[in-house]
């Protein structure tokens, strides 16, 4: 996190605030553009966080913040450790901001998905 301009402030990344529900299409898009479908990428996420398709489905309609969307996640995957790789021109293992670092685990995923990896390996079963 950045030191803000007023003493002993520490300011948010503005990616904390970004809604859940304005990214969610956005990977349905990205995916769906390389022939891979909504219910791979809600299966990913759902994955990833523990929500179930109902909880999912109610974060996008409650507009949660990518902050919140993963403080409240029922259950992160232990297995999201095993994720590697570049994202946004940075190593996902190596981003030491845990909020960042599940974002890009999600965004690092979606991106596997598009890029045509069987689901068995995103998932890393």
């Amino acid at each position: 996190m950045k030191k803000s301009s007023t003493p002993g402030v520490v300011e948010r990344p503005r990616i904390y605030k970004i809604s859940f529900a304005s990214v969610h299409p956005l990977y349905y898009e990205k995916a769906e553009k390389k022939g891979r479908t909504k219910a791979e990428v809600d299966l990913i996420i759902r994955w990833l966080t523990g929500y179930s398709q109902k909880q999912l489905e109610a974060q996008v309609k409650k507009q949660t913040d990518l902050e919140n969307f993963f403080a409240e996640a029922p259950q992160l995957n232990p297995s999201r450790a095993l994720i590697t790789g570049v994202i946004c021109g940075v190593r996902v293992e190596e981003i030491k901001d845990p909020t960042v670092q599940e974002i890009r685990y999600m965004d690092k995923l979606i991106d596997e998905l598009a890029k045509g990896k069987a689901m068995e390996k995103i998932l890393r079963n």
